[in-house]
């Protein structure tokens, strides 16, 4: 039971990871219309609303995860805004990109699977 709870743990922040890599991608298609427009700021509220929905499902990641391992899969992020950059504005993706996506996702797979150690008391 506890190795499906933290399956459901590490996917419920990686989804709370996804919502947050939404931000930038509404910042972005904000850059296509007027500043203040009307089309300008209902994207920017869009953007403030969802980091405030991130605010929350952060907090209720680090209650069922370890600080430690929440920040190192946060950089997943990176990958992500790859992805979302090659999908919806048709940016390349890089060799140096590739290579610095397979040593995010290697890192976040070491310290996913590491053993955490037991603390030993302070004297």
């Amino acid at each position: 039971m506890k190795k499906s709870q933290n399956l459901l743990s590490f996917l419920f922040m990686h989804i709370a990871f996804l919502v947050y890599t939404l931000y930038p991608l509404l910042g972005k298609f904000a850059t296509r219309y007027e500043m203040l427009s009307f089309q300008f700021v209902a994207l920017y509220c869009m953007v403030f609303a969802i980091l405030f929905l991130y605010a929350i499902l952060w907090q209720q990641v680090l209650k069922r995860i370890p600080l430690t391992t929440a920040i190192a899969n946060k950089s997943i992020t990176i990958v992500w805004g790859m992805i979302f950059g090659l999908l919806l504005f048709g940016e390349g993706i890089s060799l140096k990109m590739l290579i610095g996506a397979v040593l995010i996702l290697s890192g976040i797979l070491i310290l996913s699977t590491e053993k955490e150690k037991p603390q030993e008391d302070a004297a």
